[in-house]
C-alpha cells in the first residue's frame, strides 16, 4: 500500500490537550505502519521523562526556532505556556519522501495558519466529552500546576468552540469512549483519506 500513497492529502488531528488524540494518532500509526508517517514537531519546551528527541518532539531553542520561523522554514507556529511549538516543512517533508500520508498533530492557532497554505489536508477534531472530564484526564497526567491547568481548559474551551463550527473540519470526533472514537476516525481515514476522495 505504502506505493498507493503518493498524491494521497496529509492528515490534520487537532483538539485539546488531553482529549485522547495521541492515543488515537497511535492506533492509526500501528493499524497502518506504511502508509502513515507522523509529522514530529519542534518545540521549545524540556523534553518531559521518556521523551526522545527527534521522535516526540524537535527539542530546540527559542532562538534558534524564531530565526527558523522567519526563515520561513515553518508551516505553522503557536506559543502556549511561554513555549513554542511547530512544524517545519523539513519534518512534512521527511515523511512524504518515505511515500506516506503525513499525519501532523496540531492545535487550533496551527490549524489557521495551515488553512492559509497549500498543504490542503484532511482536518479532524478530537472533541472531550465535555471540560470537566478533561480536566479530570489532566490532573491524572500530574504535568500541570493549577496555574497551567486553568490556561489549558480555557484554551480548550475556545478550540472546541472552534472546532464544532461547521466547516472547520472535515471530522468532528467525540472520545467519549476510545474503542468508539477510533472507528470513527479509521472509517474516516479508509473512506477519504486512503481513497484519494476530497471530502468535504
Amino acid at each position: 500500500m505504502a506505493n498507493n500513497t503518493r498524491g494521497l492529502r496529509p492528515l490534520v488531528l487537532c483538539g485539546p490537550s488531553g482529549t485522547g488524540k495521541s492515543t488515537l494518532l497511535k492506533k492509526l500509526l500501528e493499524d497502518y505502519p506504511n502508509t502513515f508517517g507522523f509529522s514530529v514537531s519542534h518545540t521549545t519546551r524540556l523534553p518531559r521523562p521518556g521523551e526522545i528527541d527527534g521522535k516526540h518532539y524537535h527539542f530546540t531553542t527559542a532562538e534558534k526556532m524564531k530565526q527558523d520561523i522567519e526563515e520561513g522554514k515553518f508551516i505553522e507556529n503557536a506559543t502556549f505556556g511561554g513555549n513554542m511549538y511547530g512544524t517545519s516543512k523539513d519534518a512534512v517533508k521527511t515523511v512524504l519522501d518515505q511515500g506516506k500520508v503525513c499525519v501532523l498533530d496540531i492545535d487550533v492557532q496551527g490549524v489557521k495558519q495551515i488553512k492559509k497554505t497549500d498543504l490542503n489536508p484532511f482536518y479532524v477534531f478530537i472533541k472531550p466529552p465535555n471540560l470537566n472530564v478533561l480536566e479530570e484526564r489532566l490532573r491524572q497526567r500530574k504535568t500541570e500546576t493549577e496555574e497551567t491547568l486553568k490556561r489549558r481548559l480555557s484554551v480548550a474551551s475556545h478550540e472546541v468552540q472552534y472546532g464544532e463550527e461547521p466547516g472547520n473540519f472535515d471530522l468532528v470526533v467525540l472520545n467519549d469512549n476510545l474503542e468508539h472514537a477510533y472507528d470513527q476516525l479509521k472509517k474516516f481515514v479508509k473512506n477519504h483519506v486512503l481513497n484519494g476522495k476530497q471530502g468535504k
